[in-house]
């Protein structure tokens, strides 16, 4: 164990970890230092990622749509590792488009990842936390939390409904010694564009307009290593042409 690395004998864990922001959140702690127990429901993508990322990487294969497996998560977790210093909710569904197209079944599977799990998770880790008296909690919103993005009403929903939560059980935890905050990307390439409408990605894309995961994860490297008498409430990003 390298101990000069900023994350050095920590542990977290990461939901939504076998692709796009969660796996690159997953390496940057990795290469920080910390043990990251990588949590996904695809077992090939995650075995798959945890065996480039090494030995500090574990894997643990649970729906997290699935009642019974959410709420097993944080005993999993501990059972895995023995402690857990970090947990990003990071696992989350879009839906884009028109309100009229979106139908009952993805409006309900998308709401109850976004929000409740997310809640559930959350709720689950924090016991541990307490008992401690330290932790960092970090959960991945949108940049849709902060504006009334015409084109995916249901997911802007859900993303300012988690931004609420976050920035109020935030007020609720500090005394314990644990902070909480969260990320809002703007489009990132990852398959959860994959429900744009094409012309739409391609412009994104021909004019750089999306940001790579990789840079999302050097943003929830920061928030972890500031002294612990700070607390990074939000960060909005986004790739500098979005705006244009």
């Amino acid at each position: 164990m390298n101990n000069s690395l900023p994350l050095s004998g920590q542990v977290a864990a990461v939901t939504g970890a076998a692709s796009g922001i969660g796996l690159a959140c997953a390496q940057a702690m990795v290469e920080a230092g910390a043990t990251v127990v990588l949590v996904d429901r695809d077992s090939q993508a995650l075995a798959k990622a945890c065996a480039r990322l090494g030995a500090q990487a574990l894997p643990l294969v649970l729906d997290l749509l699935d009642p019974v497996q959410c709420a097993a998560m944080p005993e999993q977790i501990l059972a895995l590792a023995g402690r857990l210093d970090i947990f990003h909710a990071n696992a989350g569904l879009y839906v884009g488009g028109d309100l009229l197209d979106a139908s009952d079944e993805a409006i309900d599977r998308m709401l109850n990842l976004n929000v409740n799990v997310v809640m559930k998770n959350v709720r689950g880790v924090l016991p541990h936390m307490i008992a401690r008296g330290a932790g960092d909690i970090i959960v991945t919103s949108s940049l849709a939390a902060h504006f009334p993005t015409p084109w995916e009403p249901v997911y802007a929903s859900s993303k300012w409904a988690i931004d609420c939560f976050v920035q109020t059980t935030r007020r609720q935890v500090f005394k314990h010694g644990i902070r909480m905050g969260a990320i809002s990307p703007g489009p990132v390439i990852t398959a959860l564009l994959a429900d744009w409408p094409a012309e739409k990605l391609a412009e994104a894309k021909a004019n750089g307009s999306l940001l790579d995961a990789a840079e999302v994860a050097q943003v929830v490297l920061f928030m972890l290593t500031r002294p612990r008498g700070m607390t990074i409430r939000d960060v909005v990003m986004m790739p500098t042409n979005f705006d244009l």
